[in-house]
Order: C-alpha cells, then sequence, then structure tokens
C-alpha cells in the first residue's frame, strides 16, 4: 500500500516523518553546481547544475541547503551577472561555497535582489577577465568607450545575508551596496585593483554604499585602489540619497583611496570603529548641512588624517593619527592581527613600522598554537605562493617588514 506516494510504513515512523515535514525541520540537503553544469541535472557531484538556475531559486534550493561550487571559472555573457533569489532562515541560512579543497572563480559577477534572505555567500573570487583599455577613456560614471563588463558583487535587495571572505578584483566596481539591501555583513572580504581611468579621473570603488534602515556592517576587509579618484569605502549619496547606520571596523585601507561617509542628506548612526589606514584619508561626514550622530574609536590612520563635517553629536576616543613628516616622532604602534571569526585559520595583519627593522615580532593570542605555521600572502594574490612561512614560537612569529606599512593575508597551517 502507497500513501501519496510514500511506501507503507511502521506507524510510529510515520508519524516522525510528517512531524519533520511539518516543523520543515528535514534535513539539510548539499548541491552542487560545475562550470559545465546543466540545468536539468541531478544536482550531485557527478552531475552538476549549472550556477545559474541554483541561484535564481530554480533548483528547489530550501533553509539549510549548501550549494557547492566545484573546481573553476563560472561565467555568464553577454548578461554577466548571476542573480541571486534564495531563502533561507535565521536558524537555517543557505550556503553557497566552493566545494572543499576547491578554488571557485566568477569571471563577472552576482547581482542579489529580493527575496533573497539570510543567504551566506563566502570564499569566492569574483573579476572581469576582458582588459581595461590601454588609454584613458571618456570622462564621467557611464562612459560609453569602456566596453567590458561590469562585474562585481550588486546587491540590490536581500535581507539579513552575509559576503564573506570574497576576494573581489579587476572589476569595474568592487561592491555595490545599496538601500534596499537590508542589514548585510560585509566581513573578511579582499578588493583590489577595481575601477577604471577615465579623461577626468578614476572611476569606481571597492564598495559604494548606501543605507537607511537597518544597519550595514563592513569588516575585516582589505581595501585599495589603483586610480586616484576612487575611493576604498564610497558610503555617499546627494541630499535625496541615506547615508545612515553603518558599522565599519577592522578594516585595512591602503594606497589610494579615500575613505569616505556622507554625502549631501544629514547622517546618524555612524560607528567607525578601530580601522587601520595608510596613505590615504578618512573623512565622516560631506556637504549636509548637518549630521546627527557618529563615533570615531580606535582608528589608526597613518600619513593621513580624521576629519568629521558639521556632526552635532561626535564620540572621539584613542585615535592615532600621523600626519605626513618625519614618522619617528609618533612612536612605536605593535602590529595588529585580526583573527578571521568565520574561519578559524584565517587573519589579516597590519604592521606599521618606521624604525628600519626588518622583522617584527607579532603576538598571536590565541590565533596560533607553537608549532603551527603562519603562511604569508601578499593580500594582492591571495591564491598565489606565499610570501615567507614562519613557526609560532612562545606564542609569537617573527614577521618580515617591509617599510613603513605592510599587510598581510594569514593563513593558519595546524602542526
Amino acid at each position: 500500500m502507497w500513501l501519496l506516494g510514500v511506501p507503507q510504513m511502521k506507524d510510529h515512523t510515520l508519524v516522525l516523518l510528517c512531524s519533520l515535514w511539518a516543523a520543515g525541520s528535514l534535513p539539510a540537503a548539499d548541491y552542487y553546481v560545475g562550470p559545465r553544469g546543466r540545468a536539468h541535472a541531478l544536482g550531485t557531484h557527478e552531475a552538476p547544475w549549472d550556477l545559474g538556475s541554483a541561484l535564481a531559486a530554480g533548483q528547489g534550493i530550501t533553509a539549510g541547503d549548501t550549494i557547492y561550487l566545484l573546481e573553476g571559472t563560472y561565467r555568464k555573457r553577454p548578461s554577466e551577472l548571476f542573480e541571486v533569489r534564495l531563502q533561507g532562515t535565521a536558524e537555517h541560512p543557505i550556503h553557497v561555497r566552493p566545494a572543499p579543497g576547491q578554488h571557485a572563480k566568477i569571471d563577472g559577477g552576482l547581482s542579489i535582489q529580493s527575496p533573497t534572505t539570510h543567504v551566506w555567500i563566502r570564499d569566492l573570487e569574483v573579476f572581469v577577465s576582458e582588459p581595461l583599455p590601454e588609454k584613458p577613456v571618456s570622462g564621467g560614471s557611464h562612459p560609453r568607450d569602456l566596453n567590458r563588463p561590469h562585474g562585481g558583487l550588486h546587491m540590490y535587495g536581500g535581507r539579513d545575508c552575509k559576503y564573506i571572505n570574497l576576494v573581489i578584483h579587476h572589476c569595474n566596481q568592487g561592491i555595490s551596496c545599496w538601500k534596499d539591501e537590508l542589514n548585510p555583513e560585509i566581513y573578511g572580504c579582499i578588493l583590489f585593483g577595481n575601477g577604471w581611468l577615465g579623461e577626468d579621473r578614476g572611476h569606481g570603488h571597492c564598495i559604494y554604499t548606501q543605507n537607511d534602515q537597518g544597519v550595514k556592517t563592513i569588516s575585516n576587509c582589505i581595501m585599495t585602489c589603483p586610480h586616484e579618484g576612487s575611493y576604498t569605502v564610497h558610503a555617499y549619496g546627494s541630499d535625496r540619497a541615506y547615508v545612515n547606520n553603518y558599522l565599519l571596523t577592522e578594516n585595512i585601507c591602503y594606497g589610494q583611496g579615500p575613505f569616505l561617509v556622507g554625502g549631501g542628506r544629514p547622517s546618524h548612526g555612524i560607528r567607525v570603529l578601530r580601522n587601520y589606514l595608510y596613505g590615504i584619508d578618512m573623512t565622516i561626514g560631506y556637504s549636509a548641512p548637518y549630521n546627527e550622530d557618529c563615533e570615531i574609536r580606535d582608528n589608526v590612520v597613518i600619513r593621513g588624517k580624521i576629519e568629521t563635517a558639521r556632526y552635532r553629536t561626535v564620540t572621539w576616543k584613542d585615535n592615532v593619527i600621523v600626519p605626513s613628516g618625519d614618522l619617528s616622532r609618533a612612536g612605536r604602534i605593535a602590529p595588529v592581527l585580526l583573527p578571521n571569526k568565520y574561519d578559524l585559520n584565517r587573519a589579516h595583519l597590519v604592521i606599521f613600522e618606521w624604525d628600519g627593522t626588518d622583522a617584527v615580532e607579532v603576538q598571536t593570542d590565541g590565533f596560533l598554537d607553537d608549532s603551527d605555521t603562519a603562511e604569508l600572502f601578499h593580500p594582492e594574490d591571495p591564491f598565489g605562493f606565499p610570501v615567507a612561512e614562519v613557526v609560532c614560537r612562545n606564542g609569537a612569529i617573527r614577521v618580515p617588514a617591509r617599510g613603513e606599512f605592510t599587510v598581510f593575508l594569514v593563513k593558519a597551517r595546524r602542526r
């Protein structure tokens, strides 16, 4: 005898199964996509789906499921961006990540659309393979002669999503995170080489964002821009846009690209804590006639400055600012190791050193145990070979310092 397609079974087994269905607590499933996957495949390791149909909710992905990307490069032309329309829950988010031990690359980008909720996208490489023009293109933000895909990660309508440890490079813009994306967390991402050079100036930013409701969190990222005129953080809008409710913390910014939070409309709820900048300025507030409240605390800015503009309430505490000049007068700044909360084998390390030494001792504070090895990667070559490997001894590692400023991606290799 069959009941709705379910074979006859003992009463208590059927009751348990029905209870699980009613509670929505059936075990989460793992599915696979591949660069040459097909929408009508099984979604297994041996018969993977294509990425587009899986992300666009065409394969019945439900809360708690994981989509594993098999090794290789995923490319969608001419539309370029893979749309995400998945729905997880707070208790059971949907995970999108590479298969264990594999390197998944997206040549193009991702577009996060409503009704996406509680999706965690992590550990992917996102880039555009088409080269930039050899000469500057025409001026403005939308030049017609910039003939290449935009690329990057663009958030238009997600809710409570996390974007973790992404490497985004050589796109026209790294990340766009707009007002209708609510409560995102952008964490541990590395952004470099994004933007283009116009006849007027550089364009494109590491992160361009606006916000009103909820809180946008940007944390533990490494950001740098190749062109003057681009920004590392560009939380900005006209007098018709909103730049409210941000938490920006433990980010490392260097090279070119100022760090801006502010626009033409009054801002509130701005918290900027424990960020580390070298050679660039931090500006909180822009052209608005007034702003409400900001908290600027524990930031370190070397060869730059911090400015706040027309805030009614400013909480300012323990910021270290060393403008250009004789840095030896500033005293010593201890190295900062920032362990990754989503990957226990990963951290970011920033070193400020102007005493001429070629190596610095860094306390690992439990990130590494004695005899563990720290592999140090240049953040603009995170998938290449480590520039150094050092062994933890007595709770510390001795790390090469390369002038006034050094930043590393650190990967732990356990003994």
